[in-house]
C-alpha cells in the first residue's frame, strides 16, 4: 500500500513522494485522507529546522496533525466501520519517512483507537479540531475568567471563541497586525497600545512570541495569572520583579488531549462553537510548497488547506 505525501526533505524544502505504508493490523484504519490544514507554530519551525529535538524527530519527515478523511478499510478490532468521517491528529504510518505529526498524506493507517468520529456537515472545518481542542486546553487550564487572549491567529480566534462557549464574559484581544484585527466575532479585537489602562487577572498568550510576556504581565492585576498557549521556539524569560509584585502563576499549555477533542466535537455539534470563517487558503498536494510559504509569511492566511480532492 503506497500514498502521496508532503514530505519535508530537510528543512526549506517540501516534495511530493509517494511513501510506501505499514501493513494494517487488526486494531488499524485506513483514511483516504480529504483535506490536511497547516499548522503555523510546531510545522512552521519543523519547516524552517528550528524546532527543538523531539524523540523520533529526523528528515525526511511527513508533517501534519489537522487532517479529516473517510475510512476506506477497518480492523475488526478498530471500533470503527468503512463509510466513516473521521479526524486525525497524526499517523506514523511510512516506511520511508519519519511521521512528524505525520497526516498529510492521501491514505493513513492509523489506531482506530486514535481517530475521532465526525459528522459529515462538518466537512473541511475538521482540520480545525486540533486548534479548537488546543484552545480549549488552554482555556480549562485557566483558575479564573480568561479577560485577555493575546494574538488574533487561528489560535487567538478559537480561545476567545472557546470562552465565550464556556459561558464566560467575551474577552479583550490583543493583536499588532493590523491585518489580523478584522474577523472578530462577539469580542474586541484592538491594538495593545490602544487598551488604555485595562487590567486582567486571567491572560492566554496565543501569540508565540516570547518577548510579549513582559508587557502582557505589565497588564495583570494582583493576583495575576498567565497561560502560555503558542510553542516558543526560543528561551522563555520574564523580568521578575513586575511577576513578583504581581503575585503571577504561570502556566503552561501542552499538547491537546484525546477528551479536549471529544469536547470541542459536542461543542461544535450542539453549536454553542463555531469553526466557520477560519479556512482562507487552499491548494492542490502538487502547489504543496508554494502553499507553506503562504502560510508560514502571509498575515492574510490564516488556515491553509491542503485539498487531496485536487490531487492529480
Amino acid at each position: 500500500m503506497y500514498a502521496t505525501a508532503v514530505v519535508f526533505e530537510r528543512p526549506g524544502e517540501v516534495a511530493i513522494r509517494r511513501l510506501a505504508l505499514h501493513a494494517p493490523g487488526p486494531g488499524d484504519v485506513v483514511v483516504e485522507t480529504v483535506a490536511s490544514g497547516v499548522s503555523t507554530g510546531t510545522e512552521k519551525m519543523l519547516y524552517q529546522g528550528t524546532m527543538p529535538r523531539f524523540p523520533g524527530m529526523s528528515y525526511p519527515l511527513v508533517p501534519g496533525y489537522e487532517t479529516v478523511g473517510r475510512i476506506i478499510q477497518a480492523g475488526p478490532d478498530s471500533g470503527h466501520r468503512a463509510g466513516t468521517m473521521v479526524f486525525v491528529p497524526g499517523a506514523s504510518c511510512y516506511a520511508d519517512a519519519a511521521g512528524l505529526f505525520g497526516a498529510t498524506a492521501s491514505t493513513l493507517v492509523v489506531p482506530g483507537a486514535r481517530v475521532f468520529e465526525i459528522g459529515s456537515d462538518l466537512q473541511d472545518n475538521g482540520v480545525l479540531l486540533a486548534l479548537a481542542a488546543t484552545a480549549y486546553h488552554a482555556v480549562q487550564r485557566a483558575q479564573g475568567p480568561v479577560g485577555l487572549v493575546v494574538g488574533h491567529g487561528v489560535l487567538g480566534r478559537l480561545i476567545a471563541r472557546t470562552v465565550m462557549a464556556l459561558g464566560s464574559a467575551a474577552p479583550i484581544v490583543w493583536e499588532k497586525a493590523a491585518a489580523r484585527r478584522t474577523g472578530a466575532t462577539g469580542y474586541k479585537v484592538m491594538d495593545p497600545g490602544e487598551d488604555g489602562d485595562a487590567r486582567y487577572g486571567t491572560a492566554i498568550d496565543a501569540s508565540g512570541d516570547a518577548a510579549a510576556i513582559d508587557g502582557i504581565v505589565a497588564r495583570l492585576r494582583k493576583p495575576a495569572e498567565l497561560i502560555l498557549a503558542g510553542f516558543y521556539g526560543e528561551r522563555v524569560g520574564y523580568a521578575f520583579a513586575p511577576a513578583f509584585m504581581r503575585e503571577l502563576t504561570l502556566s503552561i499549555a501542552a499538547e491537546f488531549r484525546p477528551d479536549d477533542v471529544s469536547a470541542v466535537i459536542r461543542l461544535v455539534e450542539t453549536g454553542r462553537l463555531s469553526l466557520d470563517g477560519l479556512l482562507t487558503h487552499r491548494a492542490a498536494p502538487a502547489q504543496a510548497s508554494s502553499a507553506y510559504r503562504t502560510a508560514f509569511n502571509d498575515l492574510g492566511c490564516l488556515k491553509m488547506v491542503i485539498d487531496w480532492r485536487k490531487a492529480a
